[in-house]
């Protein structure tokens, strides 16, 4: 007989919020282990709920969530296992960098002079500036020094919301590689973002909350070809692309075919069958294909097509 299955460091299980009468999240269940999971949905999804539940800032109106198996509200134990970087500007403008670093390590238990705080700052590339005043700091500064406070007690589990706010590309590059890092040193990651080239560049995983309920989970690739109601899109670069063209035409998995600037772009409504067939069809016609791409397998068409239907 096989073991059960592990419970996942995150499990977020049949979750609902509710406020008197205006439901946030209704019937979330999800679970997250070490890696990086992006959170997409509209404004006014439920998305930061989402997240200050995961955090333990608030009580499930229904359902549970939990970290290592502990529910996450009202437990300084759990509190200790996760760092929350909030989308609100979450700082003291009168301290330094330094100050408002160590202040979240007084309060995680810390002692003094452990070098986390030094490490927290160094994290996030602040060395250098953690003696000057918050209140001096670029919005993108001040981002960083809300991650270095959330990672100075070196959290299992790392909650952002929005974290890219305000930063600018170099920034925004340091914060895709350092969040991939913790992951890769065992961390969950949760992270909201509006920007979807973010999330598809760093997120191996993506949860896409639409009108409080979870719309889609996993892999966004395998969410896209999942849609089967919703034709995909190819470009092909081949040694002779009117060749093959003349034998996808009229197949009954092929649904249009164009040229242009010396590729061809075919749509399928039959993702599977597709690219089994295409392969023997270009043999069969002496062909030879140089390069396949999905046109329209982004982050972005997903979300459109999930926010849409």
């Amino acid at each position: 007989m096989s073991s059960a299955a592990p419970t996942p460091t995150v499990a977020v299980t049949a979750v609902a919020k509710w406020y008197g009468n205006v439901v946030a999240l209704n019937d979330i269940t999800f679970g997250l282990e070490p890696g990086v999971t992006g959170l997409l949905g509209p404004n006014g999804a439920g998305k930061s709920t989402l997240l200050h539940l995961v955090a333990g800032l608030l009580r499930p109106s229904a359902g549970s969530v939990t970290v290592d198996g502990r529910p996450t509200f009202g437990d300084p134990a759990v509190y200790r296992r996760v760092g929350l970087v909030p989308e609100r500007e979450a700082i003291f403008p009168y301290l330094t960098a330094r100050e408002f670093v160590r202040l979240s390590a007084q309060l995680q238990g810390l002692p003094f002079g452990s070098g986390a705080v030094d490490r927290a700052l160094g994290t996030v590339e602040l060395a250098n500036a953690a003696d000057r005043e918050l209140a001096t700091y670029s919005k993108g500064m001040r981002q960083r020094a809300k991650v270095a406070a959330a990672l100075v007690h070196d959290p299992a589990v790392l909650v952002l919301d929005e974290p890219f706010n305000g930063m600018d590309p170099r920034q925004r590059l340091h914060m895709m590689a350092l969040l991939r890092a913790l992951a890769d040193e065992g961390r969950v990651i949760l992270f909201s973002s509006h920007i979807l080239e973010e999330v598809e560049r760093v997120a191996e995983r993506v949860l896409v909350v639409v009108a409080g309920r979870l719309a889609a989970s996993g892999d966004f690739r395998e969410i896209r070809r999942l849609m089967t109601d919703r034709p995909h899109s190819f470009t092909l670069r081949t040694s002779d692309d009117r060749a093959l063209a003349g034998r996808l035409v009229g197949r009954p998995t092929v649904s249009g075919l164009t040229f242009e600037d010396g590729r061809l772009d075919v749509r399928t409504a039959d993702f599977a069958t597709f690219t089994r067939e295409l392969p023997v069809l270009a043999r069969d016609a002496g062909v030879s294909i140089f390069e396949l791409a999905p046109a329209d397998e982004s982050l972005e068409s997903v979300f459109d097509y999930l926010v849409r239907t």
